[in-house]
């Protein structure tokens, strides 16, 4: 457990500084490609080292979180990939299993708001960003209509997504400030404002 966590950790350090150069470099460049890519393996290897955390500690929420984030990093770089649409089996899947955490984190948020935990805040809403994202590129797979703008739209915003994740991480562990469930929620209310100009902006 002491191992998986520091490796954690450390990848999450690093999904961390290269999203930041991935933001701040032009897109489409060599930068910009090689710390999407750094990202999109730091997200795998902080997803790798979840889900076996969650399940020493029998932790589903962790469990369900992982997906969700790791969801977001890999819809991003598949957008980034697939100029023409066109889903793949292993796309069906990874939005299935993206809409299927969305139903457990808001199952889970009523198992926790019954037992007066104020986690249940943090479920509800990822639970509805899961399945309202999830759905979203369900349609896009479905429609093929993620070509052009709306695949850069929907690229930025499932990387910036995943950014958010990371950035929440961030907070929570370092963060001891009561109530917890608003470190877990802030990053989210914050930065998707900004992922809305962005898409808008990318869409015009």
């Amino acid at each position: 457990m002491k191992t998986l966590l520091v490796i954690h950790i450390l990848f999450g350090t690093l999904a961390l500084l290269s999203a930041a150069v991935a933001v701040s470099t032009a897109k489409g460049k060599k930068f910009h490609v090689l710390s999407g890519a750094t990202y999109f393996w730091s997200m795998t290897a902080i997803f790798l080292t979840a889900i076996p955390m969650s399940i020493i500690s029998s932790n589903i929420f962790l469990f369900l979180v992982a997906i969700f984030s790791f969801y977001l990093a890999f819809a991003g770089l598949r957008f980034a990939k697939n100029r023409k649409g066109i889903p793949t089996k292993l796309d069906w899947i990874a939005v299935g299993l993206m809409i299927a955490s969305g139903v457990g984190m808001l199952s889970l948020s009523l198992v926790y708001f019954a037992n007066d935990n104020s986690q249940y805040i943090v479920l509800l809403v990822f639970g509805l960003l899961a399945a309202s994202l999830g759905y979203g590129d369900y349609r896009s797979h479905k429609d093929k209509t993620a070509t052009g703008k709306q695949r850069i739209a929907s690229h930025l915003t499932n990387m910036l997504g995943g950014t958010i994740a990371v950035i929440t991480a961030v907070l929570v562990v370092n963060i001891d400030i009561k109530p917890l469930w608003i470190w877990w929620v802030l990053p989210t209310a914050v930065i998707t404002p900004v992922i809305v100009y962005w898409k808008r902006k990318a869409m015009a």
